[in-house]
């Protein structure tokens, strides 16, 4: 049986720093900043932090490719 070097995530996870997101998702941190400012990553600012909103992303997708 194969093993993936892939990390793992698990789903209750409902947010993320921008740099886990990238490294998990093999983009860059300034990608991903810049896809929150554009608005096509759901953003939670939290004090100073700003981090990506994992369960509203997952959420999105689910619905947009209705998997539910």
């Amino acid at each position: 049986m194969e093993t993936s070097n892939a990390p793992q995530v698990p789903s209750n996870v409902p947010v993320m720093t921008i740099e886990r997101f990238a490294e998990l998702s093999g983009l860059t941190p300034d990608t991903v900043r810049g896809q929150l400012q554009q608005g096509n990553l759901p953003v939670i600012k939290i004090g100073r932090r700003r981090l990506v909103n994992v369960a509203l992303l997952t959420a999105e997708c689910m619905n947009a490719e209705d998997w539910a």
